[in-house]
């Protein structure tokens, strides 16, 4: 399923913010829809399939990061990128972040140019991925339906997994470093750590091919296609 575009879900347990956002997004040519809690988020992301998904971190039930994981185990959602909005700032909850599978980390409080900024750039990332198509051995990577296939087996990858892997195939051979991607992938903005790398690698890894992805200690990763 195919994701609604210019489409925006909001999770935020405070209304104020809710209606914000909504109004002023709204204003922008997005079709906005909201809920206060990540169990709701949960079912309305399901039925919507939004672009953009808009996660508060601190709520109560189930916080944003445990909704975003729940999210990323939905693979009509793959296709969804993921923002945090929250007004924690350390590096620590923006690692943790990206490895449940964000796809961006936006502070509290709101720079409403900023954050229209953020959302446009994860358009662009996410239709950037969708001009050409190519074939690596037995790896097809469609990026006009952002769809991979592996040995004639159709898997199920997050933007991040498919960015990460559609970078590595692109150039068999040649060694990316972890800073490389994760500047291409996340953006120059990214304080993430290595790891962050690592666990979607690791995870790109189990759903294909362990050899697929070689790692050259010290430096990064490079693409062998066995």
């Amino acid at each position: 399923m195919s994701v609604s575009e210019n489409t925006i879900l909001l999770v935020d347990d405070e209304q104020y913010t809710l209606e914000f956002l909504s109004y002023n997004l709204s204003k922008q040519g997005y079709e906005v829809y909201t809920t206060s809690n990540g169990k709701d988020a949960i079912v309305q992301a399901k039925k919507l399939i939004p672009s953009i998904i808009v996660l508060d971190i601190l709520m109560p039930e189930m916080d944003g990061i445990e909704t975003c994981i729940e999210m990323r185990k939905i693979s009509a959602l793959n296709n969804s990128a993921i923002a945090f909005l929250t007004c924690r700032g350390e590096d620590y909850s923006q690692i943790v972040g990206f490895e449940a599978g964000a796809d961006a980390y936006i502070k509290k409080p709101i720079r409403l140019s900023l954050l229209i900024e953020r959302l446009k750039a994860l358009e662009k990332r996410m239709k950037r991925a969708q001009h050409e198509s190519h074939l690596s051995n037995d790896l097809i990577i469609d990026k006009n339906r952002f769809l991979v296939k592996y040995r004639e087996r159709e898997i199920d990858l997050t933007i991040k997994e498919f960015e990460l892997l559609n970078m590595l195939a692109s150039k068999p051979g040649a060694i990316f470093s972890r800073e490389e991607l994760s500047n291409r992938v996340w953006g120059t903005d990214y304080h993430g750590s290595d790891r962050t790398i690592n666990v979607h690698i690791s995870r790109i890894r189990k759903k294909i091919n362990h050899n697929i992805i070689e790692t050259i200690k010290g430096v990064g990763y490079k693409f062998g296609g066995k």
